[in-house]
C-alpha cells in the first residue's frame, strides 16, 4: 500500500508561513530553488529530498501530508491543525497543546437531549 502526499495541503501551509515574503528569499531559506518551490506551491509532487526540507522549514512531520494522516478526521480539524502547524508566531510547544486540545473536543461526543 503507497501513501500519497497531500500537496494541497502541502502548499498552504508553505503559502500561509511564507506569507509576505519573496519566493527567492524562502527558497533560500529551505535550500530549494525558486522555480522548484513555485512548482510544488501550485500543487506538484516534490522529489525526496525537498519534501525532507520543507518538513523540516515547515516543523512538521512527513505524515503531516500524508493521505492517510487524514483518514477519518474531519476537515474543520484536518484545516485547524494544519494552520496551527504553520503558525509561526506560537512556540511549537503551545502548537502542540492546541492540537491536544483539539484533538479532545473532537474526540467528545455531543450529549443527546
Amino acid at each position: 500500500m503507497s501513501k500519497k502526499i497531500d500537496t494541497g495541503k502541502l502548499s498552504s501551509m508553505i503559502k500561509s508561513k511564507r506569507g509576505d515574503k519573496g519566493m527567492r528569499d524562502v527558497s533560500k531559506e529551505i535550500g530549494v530553488s525558486a522555480p522548484t518551490l513555485s512548482r510544488i506551491e501550485q500543487g506538484k509532487v516534490p522529489d525526496v529530498d525537498t519534501f525532507i526540507k520543507l518538513c523540516e522549514w515547515l516543523g512538521v512531520t512527513a505524515d503531516t501530508f500524508t493521505m492517510s494522516s487524514t483518514k477519518g478526521l474531519k476537515p474543520g480539524k484536518v484545516a485547524l491543525v494544519a494552520h496551527l502547524r504553520a503558525e509561526k508566531e506560537l512556540e511549537p510547544e503551545t502548537v502542540n497543546l492546541l492540537i491536544k486540545m483539539i484533538d479532545f473536543a473532537y474526540s467528545k461526543k455531543p450529549d443527546k437531549k
